[in-house]
């Protein structure tokens, strides 16, 4: 038997004004997303924003539904409608801004499970890292470089 230790990086910024300009305003859509979230079951409003390549940016909210299974979190909903509107253009950034609706939350949120294998999905179909900003509603923002970082051991197509 061999030990082997797996190793994440992350930058961690105080507030979003330490951003870079472009992130900033990714940031901010991933903000306006989070506002037309359908949440009536959890009261957790989560909203993504997608730069592509070709400087469009993409934007979803979660999307609930009262058999639960069937609602769509703000990653997937963005990543799959950047995936079936421009199924050519890369995808560079995404960015992440979750909180609950009866309390402030100031705790950076990163995305679920399902969520991170999608866009591990999209990080290998097209063979470039995407970087990852997330954060809760206010205070610090956390940054990945890639999905790679938060899910090492991922599940791909290589093992079918």
């Amino acid at each position: 038997m061999k030990e082997v230790k797996l190793e994440s990086k992350f930058y961690v910024f105080n507030e979003l004004s330490e951003l870079p300009e472009d992130v900033i305003h990714l940031m901010r859509n991933a903000i306006d997303a989070r506002k037309k979230a359908y949440a009536p079951y959890s009261n957790f409003q989560v909203g993504a924003a997608i730069l592509l390549g070709n400087n469009e940016i993409v934007t979803g909210s979660n999307q609930e539904n009262a058999s639960y299974p069937s609602g769509l979190c703000a990653e997937r909903t963005a990543i799959y409608y950047a995936g079936s509107q421009y199924p050519d253009t890369k995808i560079l950034k995404m960015a992440i801004v979750a909180g609950a609706k009866n309390k402030q939350t100031n705790k950076p949120i990163s995305p679920c499970g399902a969520c991170r294998q999608t866009i591990a999905e999209y990080e290998i179909k097209q063979d470039s890292s995407i970087e990852l900003y997330f954060m809760g509603e206010l205070g610090k923002v956390v940054k990945s470089n890639s999905l790679e970082n938060l899910l090492p051991l991922m599940f791909d197509k290589s093992v079918l």
